[in-house]
């Protein structure tokens, strides 16, 4: 399993933390795309492979309402031409980046769209205008200009064939997401937790969705958002996790029903989790939206004990068929030293595990 870190895309610390996550042995470094809570994401990209050589770099996630996709298109490859085949374009339906411009996530129907036109992009195909209707459309026909002539598509004409490849993956919870990124992207990154059975039934639903399609039901990469920290005393563990926690679990209802399997304990949480959610405080220890957390949820949505615990939970998902794991450490407002013991568990306990060269 290729390991992951993820850190707000801020550009007064990219270039540091790129670098500290290359010598601690992460495979790669995703950075969130949420323009009213931090910098531009592809500024701190930049910024993090200009001083790195081997370590992966892409959005976790950006998203189809603020960028149009060629605009995504053409500042990953642009990234690529950079940092060479290490680059990765992560989207999700927005979250935070839509919630603060007074918008909740785009439609899976606009995601699964804007995931064709940019798959085209990226492979220097055109994209015939008719398939466009992002943000273009809140501008006039090229017509009314009385050109003598105009583009008859869209596409990157800079791009070169020898360009690297982008990777493209989707952040996915419910059928319908998980089905659009099962069509049409290269990896599927599960919002699911670190629950087997919860994976198992994503995994499922993906393969089933590239079977009804006509497509190999193997032909996707899996993935998936985890939340862990090793500590030693585990309700510590438990305390530092928290914050970040009810970000993803809130992601299985986000619209008030529960996606994926769950028993009445864990549906009771999730619950609890959309009633008192206060996205004002996301992501962040003692928020109100943390209360409800049993330690039992906890325990089985994220990952908590001691390195080797955490080590053998990790390969529980690789046999299953995780390849990539996005790891989400202590939450934003944690006690700082109890934090940084918990990542220095991490780098020295749980990293080496599973260290390798290999990118992406």
């Amino acid at each position: 399993m290729k390991l992951w870190t993820l850190v707000t895309s801020s550009p007064r610390s990219a270039a540091r933390r790129a670098e500290e996550a290359e010598r601690a042995g992460w495979h790669g470094l995703g950075v969130t795309d949420s323009q009213n809570r931090a910098g531009d994401a592809w500024v701190a990209l930049t910024a993090m492979a200009g001083v790195t050589d081997r370590l992966a770099l892409g959005t976790s996630v950006t998203n189809p309402v603020t960028r149009h996709p060629a605009v995504t298109a053409a500042a990953a490859q642009a990234l690529a031409v950079v940092a060479g085949d290490r680059v990765t374009v992560g989207i999700g339906r927005g979250d935070s980046a839509l919630a603060h411009l007074g918008r909740a996530p785009a439609s899976v129907a606009v995601l699964e769209r804007y995931l064709q036109a940019l798959g085209r992009y990226l492979r220097g195909e055109p994209v015939p205008f008719d398939d466009l209707g992002f943000s273009e459309a809140t501008a006039p026909d090229v017509s009314t200009l009385g050109l003598a002539d105009t583009p008859e598509s869209s596409r990157m004409t800079w791009r070169r064939d020898d360009d690297p490849v982008v990777t493209v993956e989707v952040a996915s919870t419910g059928p319908k997401v998980i089905g659009a990124a099962a069509r049409s992207a290269d990896r599927i990154i599960f919002a699911l937790g670190a629950d087997i059975d919860r994976l198992a039934w994503g995994i499922d639903v993906a393969r089933t969705a590239r079977r009804d399609a006509g497509l190999d039901p193997d032909g996707v990469e899996f993935g998936a958002y985890l939340n862990m920290v090793p500590h030693t005393d585990v309700d510590v563990a438990r305390e530092l996790i928290a914050g970040s926690l009810t970000t993803f679990a809130r992601f299985s209802v986000m619209h008030g029903s529960v996606q994926g399997p769950a028993d009445d304990a864990q549906r009771e949480v999730f619950e609890g989790v959309y009633s008192s959610y206060d996205m004002k405080h996301h992501t962040r220890t003692g928020s109100s939206q943390t209360k409800g957390l049993t330690p039992e949820f906890i325990d089985r949505f994220g990952i908590v004990g001691t390195a080797d615990t955490c080590v053998g939970r990790l390969q529980e998902l690789e046999a299953l068929g995780i390849a990539k794991g996005i790891i989400i450490g202590p939450s934003p407002g944690s006690d700082r030293t109890r934090a940084h013991e918990a990542i220095a568990l991490t780098s020295e306990g749980v990293l080496p595990a599973f260290a390798q060269e290999a990118r992406r």
